[in-house]
């Protein structure tokens, strides 16, 4: 799944791969903006975690799982 989050103050988005679910990203993000954590944590594919201030979250954007990509055209 791809995420995309947004960051207060900050010129770029933060991009990941995440193995969780839609519904396990938007829970992890409710949780957080519901004051019950002070940081957004989420795991990538590659296992590197991913820490986000709460209060300094601007949005969230929760994609299409990534296709896997073969040769050298784009699809």
């Amino acid at each position: 799944m791809e995420v995309k989050i947004g960051v207060q103050h900050a010129p770029r988005e933060i991009v990941l791969e995440s193995g969780l679910s839609a519904e396990e990203v938007e829970r992890a993000v409710s949780d957080a903006l519901a004051g019950k954590t002070q940081l957004l944590s989420l795991t990538d594919d590659k296992g590197r975690k991913v820490l986000v201030p709460t209060d300094r979250i601007a949005y969230v954007e929760i994609g299409e799982p990534a296709k896997p990509r073969v040769g050298f055209g784009a699809l």
